[in-house]
């Protein structure tokens, strides 16, 4: 294998052949480098998709209200319908074993002070189970708790920017700060994927919002997770089954889209994973033709080659040479051309992946890429296909009779 003569050989038949050589190793790095750039672009594609859910968890479901477009059960159309505690309470005992996490949501407003620095915030008065819905992370401190909801604590958790803007020199935990006329102590600071404005928003317990903003036990929103176990089947199913119960709770017609709406991410998650798995086959598809493609014109290079060489393999059969040499020359030519082709695109597919990632971002193609896994199995196929497109040809070869291959023209 690691004979020099062997190898010199082989680079003074490459040599001889170089144009038909080239061509066959251009077909492999275009068929490898159209398999990677492909790849890449799915992979940015499903970054997209993922970086889409992952502020909220996949299996959330979102209940609003809203007014009522048509007459129901002797009532007028135009109603608003009002989302209140009792309400989540029924959707959690009455579903209690489809639902895993439930809060309401309260959404509110503030200019927000600390000693001289101030600005506006959002703020969601929220349930604890909000934390896993909203995949919170915690830097310091806690999240509100069941403790907060009962005694109406006048506590908030405020996102990581709401600190920096805020709290120049110091930290937040333990401070107190000003929202909208009320003193209210930091008990956390979180962070959370979702980028920059999730991160300027600040949580207080849902009791304490309705107590001082309004007395009254108004949610604005629903927000739970269904269990985990369902498949998509089963989530569509329940978030149906939920929307007809709570239709029927508030007496709003079966037609009325607008009165209660439920969004259940479910649909959402089920169509990306069905585009993903159309996408992947398409692209699994062409690559893969592409790579058998570039495979056929090295075989194709290995028989014209042969061709070439049969007075020349003759000689050397009838000079002693054994079929199993005659093979090694021709099978190791085929795996030396494919291999260093089919990296050669790879490096190109990296790099125009690289080159252009940013620029597609307003194509909705985030970090497109490829593995290491993906790289070392494509070099790892390209060997093993050009082993397999070099053996024919070599075992033909190396079944010439020598007195045959001399009389060859």
């Amino acid at each position: 294998m690691f004979d020099i003569d062997l190898w010199r050989e082989i680079f003074q038949s490459i040599n001889m052949n170089r144009t038909r050589s080239l061509l066959s190793g251009f077909t492999v790095a275009f068929a490898i480098l159209l398999f990677t750039i492909l790849f890449g672009i799915a992979n940015g594609l499903q970054n997209t998709f993922a970086e889409a859910f992952v502020d909220d968890a996949n299996n959330s479901i979102f209940i609003r209200s809203g007014r009522t477009t048509k007459a129901h059960k002797g009532l007028q159309a135009g109603r608003q319908i009002q989302l209140k505690n009792e309400d989540l309470d029924y959707v959690k005992n009455d579903f209690d074993d489809k639902v895993e996490f439930i809060t309401a949501r309260i959404y509110k407003n503030f200019q927000v002070s600390y000693k001289g620095e101030q600005n506006n915030y959002n703020l969601r008065a929220v349930h604890p189970d909000h934390q896993f819905l909203e995949k919170t992370k915690i830097k310091e401190g806690r999240y509100i708790n069941q403790n907060d909801l009962n005694n109406r604590t006048k506590t908030v958790v405020i996102g990581r920017l709401v600190e920096e803007d805020l709290f120049l020199k110091t930290r937040a935990l333990g401070k107190y700060i000003n929202l909208g006329g009320i003193q209210f102590k930091v008990i956390g600071v979180f962070t959370d994927d979702g980028g920059d404005n999730e991160e300027r928003l600040i949580y207080m317990p849902v009791s304490t919002a309705q107590y001082l903003y309004g007395n009254n036990d108004y949610v604005d929103q629903i927000n739970l997770t269904y269990n985990p176990e369902m498949d998509y089947d089963q989530a569509l199913g329940f978030s149906t089954l939920l929307t007809k119960k709570l239709k029927n709770r508030f007496s709003v017609a079966r037609s009325d889209q607008r009165a209660i709406r439920v969004r259940n991410m479910a649909e959402g998650t089920k169509a990306i994973s069905q585009m993903t798995v159309g996408l992947t086959f398409i692209i699994l598809v062409i690559g893969f033709g592409t790579l058998i493609a570039g495979i056929v014109g090295v075989s194709n290079i290995m028989i014209f080659i042969v061709k070439e060489r049969t007075k020349e393999i003759g000689i050397r059969k009838a000079l002693g040479a054994s079929p199993k040499s005659i093979v090694s020359i021709i099978l190791i030519e085929s795996i030396l051309i494919t291999a260093i082709a089919g990296y050669v695109g790879l490096l190109i597919g990296v790099g125009v992946l690289e080159a252009v990632g940013p620029s597609l971002k307003e194509y909705f193609i985030k970090d497109p890429g490829v593995s290491n896994g993906l790289v070392i199995g494509a070099t790892l196929t390209l060997i093993i296909a050009g082993a397999i497109a070099g053996y024919l040809p070599a075992k033909k070869a190396s079944r010439i009779k020598p007195i045959i291959a001399l009389r060859n023209d």
